[in-house]
């Protein structure tokens, strides 16, 4: 029982006591956010938990769109956000929320801190009431208005709602404490005036709340025990307090925060990401060179190598980066044992076996997985004009080469000893065919007479094989450089995505749709985009390459 214990997250001990203790009889958890863009890798660790607390202990788990923002908020972000979370397979049910519905009861929780003294109109403009704040050495100064009376105070308020004012005319903030060592509690602001439609509501609202005003309604309204957030939100617990406590909640949430998911090399920032989109440098809020969920999902990372990569960075309340090769790590162990092994030849040449009849096709049986036998097995065609990869040819090899060059034998993986016998090349000296011969008694790569050959090469049939266009991914920003400019832009890698649109992949990958993947012998792990492959015209993305030097922390 106390190594149990022990493996508890901070969060899992909390909500343990709370239960234990007889502050809350069902767990319910929230993820709620803003949609003014799509998801990213920090945002699946926070998806996860919740829901992965709610199904733990029992109980509930609500999906919440904070749209309180209209100015940047779109109805395409939020169908984005619902279909990330249903592919991480966080299941909400039919709780499914927005902030907006709950426009009119924050409207009356603004009027009851009014009738309280608790609130009041200011007239301020924003670069006013930052000066009215004063510095974290110095107490704010009290705004014109913190004195007027409640009925005057109602009445504005009530004029900001009806559209009397202009856009910053008029906000309304929560009368606390001018000297509060805490900036957030220094008379926030809870209510301003934004002439703007509203992707849920339309025309009905000109006035709208502010998050840290908004947020803690919305817990409250639905029930929420554990407003679980990310660490930047610790400063602005006190506010969240403050609200519920001041309007008067039978059953208060409790906000507990924990640390955000960093990785290194990546782009997360909305803003950032947003120029990139409007630029023309990526294709979309999806661009497999992003962190974004869509992106990832995109490229071919599976929501099961997300989780392991959220359950191995852990919950803490300590704020640090990981490598972003430790996410590499985890789809390449989640699609090892998945996924089948193919040939694919990305930079062609054509190989041509003199001694094979010319009209003959034949036909190997291949293990899909030889690590997992449940995959079965596939027909791989053989004939006597093939395609292998121009690396695996060279003319005047170094020493410890052991792949295709004159008068050496190699292995073609599955088929036969073939031995190198001449070349031709183009008017540009590049080699454009390679001649062979092969040994019959070789059939399925091993020879009768026990001799043995030191390299193998993959391949596929000239005749069969499906052309493709395979795109090869890096980090959008350059690793060595880091991800920022001295001037704030962003330092992009001008390799982050080589196109190659002249290559070869097995038939049998011809029915293939999107988001399947596959691991292509010698290359790495791919998967069919979903946005531009066809089935005319295929395009195959690099999820990640076979290899890394990362390891695993040995704590983990």
């Amino acid at each position: 029982m106390e190594n149990e214990t022990v493996s508890k997250n901070f969060i899992e001990q909390i909500i343990e006591k709370d239960l234990e203790e007889g502050h809350c009889e069902t767990v319910h958890t929230r993820f709620p956010p803003e949609p003014n863009g799509y998801l990213h890798i920090g945002h699946a660790k926070s998806i996860l938990l919740n829901y992965g607390l709610a199904q733990k202990y029992g109980g509930l788990f609500n999906m919440r769109f904070d749209d309180t923002n209209p100015t940047k908020e779109r109805a395409e972000f939020v169908e984005s956000i619902k279909a990330d979370i249903k592919w991480l397979g966080a299941d909400w049910g039919d709780r499914l929320f927005f902030a907006s519905d709950y426009f009119g009861q924050m409207y009356e929780a603004a009027v009851k801190l009014i009738k309280k003294g608790k609130a009041y109109v200011s007239d301020l403009s924003a670069e006013q009431i930052r000066e009215y704040r004063g510095t974290l050495k110095e107490a704010g100064k009290d705004d014109p208005g913190r004195e007027r009376n409640v009925e005057e105070n109602l009445k504005l308020f009530e004029e900001m709602k009806e559209g009397k004012y202009r856009d910053g005319e008029k906000v309304l903030r929560a009368k606390i404490d001018m000297a509060s060592p805490n900036m957030n509690m220094r008379d926030p602001v809870i209510y301003r005036v934004a002439h703007m439609t509203h992707h849920n509501t339309g025309g009905t609202w000109c006035i709208y709340p502010m998050y840290d005003f908004a947020h803690p309604i919305e817990d409250a309204i639905e029930g929420i025990t554990h407003s679980i957030c990310t660490l930047e939100f610790e400063d602005h617990r006190p506010l969240y307090d403050w609200v519920v406590r001041e309007l008067a909640y039978e059953k208060p949430p409790k906000q507990i925060e924990f640390a955000k998911l960093y990785l290194t090399n990546v782009v997360t920032g909305k803003r950032y990401i947003k120029k990139l989109v409007e630029d023309g440098i990526v294709d979309g809020w999806d661009d497999p060179r992003l962190v974004s969920i869509a992106a990832l999902r995109r490229r071919g990372f599976t929501p099961e190598s997300i989780k392991m990569f959220v359950d191995l960075c852990g919950i803490s309340k300590s704020n640090s980066s990981v490598d972003y090769a430790m996410l590499e790590y985890c789809i390449r162990e989640d699609l090892k044992l998945k996924r089948a092994r193919v040939m694919a030849v990305l930079d062609p040449v054509k190989v041509i076996i003199d001694n094979y009849p010319e009209d003959k096709t034949e036909y190997f049986e291949v293990a899909n997985n030889m690590e997992n036998e449940a995959l079965k097995t596939r027909q791989v065609p053989f004939t006597r004009e093939l395609y292998i990869d121009r690396e695996d040819f060279m003319e005047e090899p170094p020493k410890k080469y052991f792949r295709m060059f004159p008068g050496n034998e190699v292995r073609l993986m599955h088929a036969y000893f073939v031995k190198c016998e001449s070349y031709t090349k183009d008017e540009n000296g590049r080699v454009v065919e390679i001649h062979c011969t092969y040994d019959p008694a070789s059939k399925g790569g091993n020879s009768p007479d026990g001799r043995k050959v030191k390299g193998t090469i993959h391949w596929v049939s000239a005749k069969y094989a499906k052309k493709a266009t395979v795109r090869l991914y890096e980090n959008i920003v350059d690793e060595n450089l880091g991800v920022y400019n001295e001037d704030g832009s962003l330092n992009l890698n001008p390799n982050s995505l080589v196109t190659l649109d002249h290559c070869y992949v097995e038939p049998s990958l011809e029915k293939a749709a999107a988001y399947d993947s596959f691991q292509f012998v010698r290359q790495g792990y791919f998967c069919v985009d979903a946005k531009d492959s066809t089935s005319e015209a295929m395009v195959f993305n690099r999820i990640v390459s076979l290899k890394s030097s990362y390891k695993l922390p040995s704590v983990q």
